[in-house]
């Protein structure tokens, strides 16, 4: 018809226009079918200056179609790179999903800005479509956490490509320990970081045992044997090269005589979870894994404990246990509260409790 060829825009356009005003929805919607049959078959030939032309073509013919014709656009259009990027947004903005979802979902050509924009204005719909993209940025992960429904965080979690923040991570974490399905879904995620991990598999543990036991009473103790072993052996898996390269420091501070109160107050100042936890343990003369059981529990007496044996003032403490909120995400403690608990705890007694945690570590073998 008119598009043998791609002509100057305003040439163009004033030939569509002519032929829609006194054209049929029928004959506008073939139009549009034989423009993007043109576009698609000769993508990758195109200049800008092409495509510009394209774009002005898409957006005059999509005027009062109906949605079956923009679906088929967008359809046709999401998986071009060089696809048209006017024509591309007004589809992403499109509130009927079956238009929108294809270009939210595949199109490599939307910007972030419209992503974004899509993400804190449209139903739940069009953010699970965005959640299947190939890649996800943390900002754009950042509103689908905040906005989406059980399904759409899902989505994002299970998604390889989504780049998930610390604030995202804290409150995912946070989440999983009421869904199950949730908390696998993060669990098998290759870049969570080791204390998200670990919070994640302490809080897992506990909801297992605790359905387990409700099912099978009369194995209770069984279960729980069981149960504790498992996580033992996940957070043995968790160890990174990173974890043992902060462990292998603190060791070498510990054996060249480097390695105090203000040292491993400092760690955790930077929010050095493995190297505060390997310090903490080195002057409490206990083992790391010991240590780390205790500093991942929810509440705050086991670093009091370890901290209390290793001799360490207030101050040092009060940074350990921001270190944990900061980490973990947890409500904020009343440190006021804390600081009078752990000035009241008497050094005999915390080795008392710590002498518990080392046997529960260590279980003497039945004869």
């Amino acid at each position: 018809m008119i598009l043998k060829s791609v002509k100057p825009s305003e040439n163009l356009l004033e030939e569509l226009q002519s032929a829609l005003s006194h054209g049929t929805v029928a004959r506008r919607v073939e139009t549009l079918r034989r423009v993007t049959d043109l576009f698609v078959g000769n993508a990758m030939d195109y200049s800008d200056d092409h495509i510009r032309v394209f774009d002005d073509v898409f957006q005059c013919l999509i005027e009062q179609i109906e949605t079956s014709a923009r679906a088929l656009l967008a359809d046709r259009l999401a998986p071009i790179a060089a696809a048209p990027p006017k024509i591309i947004r007004t589809l992403a903005l499109d509130e009927v999903i079956e238009v929108s979802g294809p270009v939210l979902s595949k199109s490599e050509r939307l910007d972030e800005a419209t992503l974004i924009e899509v993400a804190r204005t449209r139903g739940q719909a069009h953010l699970k479509a965005i959640s299947l993209r190939r890649v996800l940025s943390e900002a754009l992960t950042d509103v689908l956490m905040m906005r989406g429904n059980e399904d759409v965080v899902q989505s994002t979690v299970s998604n390889p490509g989504a780049r998930l923040s610390e604030g995202s991570l804290t409150d995912l974490v946070t989440r999983a320990e009421r869904d199950d399905d949730l908390a696998t879904c993060i669990g098998l995620r290759p870049d969570l970081p080791r204390h998200h991990y670990l919070k994640l598999v302490a809080k897992a543990s506990l909801s297992v045992r605790r359905k387990l036991e409700a099912a099978h009473p009369e194995l209770a103790d069984e279960v729980s044997s069981v149960v504790q072993e498992a996580a033992q052996r996940v957070r043995a898996a968790a160890t990174t090269r990173q974890t043992e390269m902060a462990r292998a420091l603190v060791k070498s501070l510990h054996e060249d005589g480097r390695l105090n109160e203000l040292q491993v107050t400092t760690f955790a100042e930077q929010g050095k979870f493995d190297e505060t936890n390997a310090g903490l343990a080195a002057l409490a003369g206990v083992a790391v894994e010991t240590a780390e059981s205790m500093m991942i529990e929810s509440r705050t007496e086991g670093v009091m404990i370890l901290a209390k044996v290793a001799g360490m003032s207030w101050p040092s403490v009060r940074a350990i246990i921001a270190m944990r909120e900061k980490l973990s995400g947890g409500s904020q403690t009343d440190m006021l509260t804390q600081r009078d608990t752990y000035e009241a705890l008497r050094s005999s007694t915390a080795q008392q409790v710590l002498r518990f945690h080392r046997m529960q570590q260590n279980p003497t073998p039945a004869t």
